[in-house]
């Protein structure tokens, strides 16, 4: 069973839709239970990080999220917050990984980030089955420090 975290943030019908496309189903749940139980999971992206991180607090969601060690995909404002630390609103996020959430700083490139870019490849096994050089839709202010 795969579970899409419901965190009333992110763009969970999209990723319902990408799952039926592929003949896969999802239980949208909050549930700590059901979260805990499932063979994958998604946390959706879309949305602020301090109001988002609130709401896993309050529920408890947060100390399940850490906790899980079933693979899990995080989706824009969910790998965000999986982070340590978001200067969205100067956010303590869950420390999953040990790396801080910038925005991209003003100058340069147009911020909000939006359009198709050239995905570039460190590693084989996130790109399994893909073309090489695949194009992805980007829409975001903010980037994970390497």
């Amino acid at each position: 069973m795969t579970v899409i975290i419901q965190y009333n943030a992110g763009n969970i019908q999209s990723v319902r839709y990408a799952l039926a496309r592929i003949g896969a189903e999802a239980t949208v749940t909050d549930d700590p239970r059901l979260i805990r139980s499932a063979e994958r999971v998604i946390f959706p992206g879309v949305g602020e990080a301090s109001t988002a991180i609130a709401y896993l607090r309050e529920r408890g969601l947060d100390k399940v999220i850490a906790e899980l060690t079933q693979p899990v995909l995080g989706i824009c404002l969910g790998m965000q917050l999986m982070c340590i630390h978001s200067e969205e609103n100067d956010t303590t996020c869950l420390g999953i990984f040990d790396t801080a959430v910038k925005k991209f700083p003003a100058g340069g490139l147009k911020v909000p980030q939006i359009g198709w870019n050239r995905v570039e490849r460190d590693t084989e096994f996130l790109f399994t089955g893909m073309a090489s050089d695949p194009y992805c839709y980007f829409v975001h202010s903010y980037y994970a420090e390497l």
